[in-house]
């Protein structure tokens, strides 16, 4: 098998894109596209990000993808509440056709190109798209919860495919078909405060939805970003009696082809929350060498990343100062007791096995699906600072290759839960699906 390539196991079928009505805002019912959008629900940071998002504009997407509420009842009812509102008011309105929707971000030197459509929903065992890590049931159970009530896909998944090339010649099947689109003029057009500009298309030409989808129906995909929002689309297609085509068969993706246009990976750091520095730091004394590094925060990632390169590391901080802790080295005795030995030799190895197997389960006992305990958070920075602030510790990772995520896929084994962040992630706001309407 050929993970998110060509070739799809005997007797499976390959990736089945099709259009939907794609439910856009309403440029003059708003400020600006870049004031209602926002990173997926969980880039959020929370509190800090969301609250400066939702005063951006009183349209901002956050208020549907994380509503405010004491209880999930409530906040689902709202989210659905503030969905059919903002249809009715004309804030939101569905395009006139199904389209398949052409959608570029650009920022520095990073151009990605891809396609957002309904895709049939499958199972791992498929073979036709694959994860690469757990999930947490809390996680699945809060997403559910807002895609049941507001019955739509508010932000489309991320996923990968390899195309035929390598991104140099002529391109074919779905990559013409994209290149022929971006130029024409987009149906929006943006730039985010984080500098990155977005544009998008709509191809509602039956011959070029045919060539997509005929190209795309000899591929497999990797999930990229979102796999507790896949694990939800298929939660909640089990609640609905299977028919010829329901909606719920069906969930919203951006699918690139990674030959053409290469993610950047990066890591997901931890916070955790009731543990203080001091303490994390007694507790791995002779388990793991301890090395203080001073800051800036820069400076000591360059410190890690010399680190990893020779094996597992982790850097930590906390309390007042500009000062961070490096871990390396850890007890080859301490791992072998620790680490599972029924996994592949990449997967014992991985810096977010080590963490959750060694560190959190064993050295510090910490339960890592526990949120009042672990905060995963993908900003560097962000998560230094609410360590400082909060009084407990952050856990800085180093990123994993792409080959290993891929590799590990193939083979079937899933890496823990949050090891990497894929991006650039899509923006939340620019397209969103009603299962009603389509």
């Amino acid at each position: 098998m050929n993970t998110a390539g060509r070739t799809v196991q005997t007797g499976h079928h390959g990736l089945d894109l099709k259009p939907f009505r794609g439910v856009r805002y309403v440029p003059e019912r708003v400020g600006s596209l870049a004031a209602v959008t926002s990173p997926p629900y969980d880039v959020v940071v929370r509190p800090d990000g969301l609250l400066h998002l939702e005063s951006a504009d009183p349209f901002n997407i956050v208020r549907l993808i994380l509503p405010q509420a004491t209880d999930p009842g409530t906040r689902n009812a709202q989210a659905a509440a503030t969905l059919r509102h903002w249809l009715s008011e004309g804030v939101l309105a569905p395009d006139p056709e199904p389209a398949l929707y052409v959608y570029e971000q650009r920022g520095g030197d990073l151009l990605q190109r891809g396609v957002i459509g309904a895709l049939h929903l499958s199972e791992a065992a498929e073979g036709v798209v694959l994860p690469h890590e757990g999930v947490m049931p809390h996680v699945v159970e809060d997403r559910a919860g807002v895609m049941r009530a507001t019955e739509a896909n508010l932000e489309p998944l991320l996923l990968t495919y390899r195309g035929d090339g390598n991104g140099a010649g002529d391109a074919t099947g779905t990559a013409a078909v994209i290149e022929r689109t971006v130029q024409d003029p987009p149906l929006l057009s943006t730039t985010t405060e984080d500098g990155y500009s977005h544009r998008l298309w709509a191809v509602t030409d039956p011959a070029e939805v045919a060539r997509v989808h005929a190209d795309l129906a000899s591929h497999q995909a990797l999930i990229a970003d979102g796999h507790h929002r896949w694990a939800t689309y298929l939660r909640l297609r089990t609640e609905h009696p299977p028919s010829v085509s329901s909606p719920w068969d069906y969930g919203l993706v951006l699918l690139v082809d990674t030959a053409r246009y290469p993610l950047r990976v990066r890591a997901i750091h931890r916070l955790l929350n009731r543990l203080p520095l001091d303490e994390a730091l007694a507790g791995v004394e002779g388990s793991f060498r301890v090395r203080e590094v001073r800051g800036p925060l820069p400076r000591a990632m360059d410190a890690l990343a010399r680190a990893a390169a020779d094996g597992n590391a982790f850097l930590l901080a906390g309390g007042a100062t500009d000062t961070y802790h490096l871990l390396d080295r850890p007890d080859p005795a301490l791992l072998a007791r620790t680490i599972r030995a029924d996994r592949p030799e990449a997967w014992r190895t991985l810096d977010a096995t080590v963490l959750h197997g060694t560190l959190l389960g064993h050295v510090w006992g910490i339960a890592e699906d526990s949120p009042a305990d672990v905060t995963y958070i993908h900003d560097a920075q962000a998560t230094v600072d609410k360590a400082r602030r909060d009084g407990g510790t952050a856990v800085l990772m180093h990123p994993v290759h792409e080959d290993v995520v891929r590799d590990l896929a193939r083979q079937g084994v899933t890496m823990p839960r949050k090891s990497t962040s894929f991006g650039p992630k899509p923006a939340t706001g620019l397209v969103l699906r009603t299962l009603t309407d389509d």
